[in-house]
């Protein structure tokens, strides 16, 4: 169960975070206004919060493992809300990240 909560944080930190970069990018690069990248600001501030949620308390690790989830969503995000078409090593290295990201946060660990 710890799994499952751990993974749709990771999941929620990642609408925050990239949907927050995209909002300010689109207020910003696409001239959307001040509405858009105060929105962007906001989700990105509530990133931080969510990530603190972890049921891991290391700090380093769960930023270290999120940064599998970024790029992945990152990717994702892309190809959804702009049209990107990510080619096989896109994918593959996505794929990577996500693997390391799993082996970060839930590796057997003897403690």
């Amino acid at each position: 169960m710890l799994i499952a909560r751990s993974i749709a944080l990771f999941a929620a930190a990642a609408v925050l975070e990239i949907g927050g970069a995209w909002l300010v990018w689109q207020g910003v690069r696409e001239h959307r206004g001040w509405v858009w990248i105060g929105a962007g600001v906001i989700a990105l501030g509530l990133y931080g919060f969510v990530a603190t949620l972890q049921p891991d308390a290391d700090f380093g690790r769960v930023l270290a493992a999120y940064g599998g989830v970024f790029v992945a969503g990152s990717i994702l995000w892309g190809a959804v809300a702009d049209g990107y078409r990510p080619d096989r090593f896109d994918v593959a290295g996505a794929l990577i990240c996500l693997a390391g990201m799993a082996v970060i946060m839930y590796a057997p660990r003897g403690h």
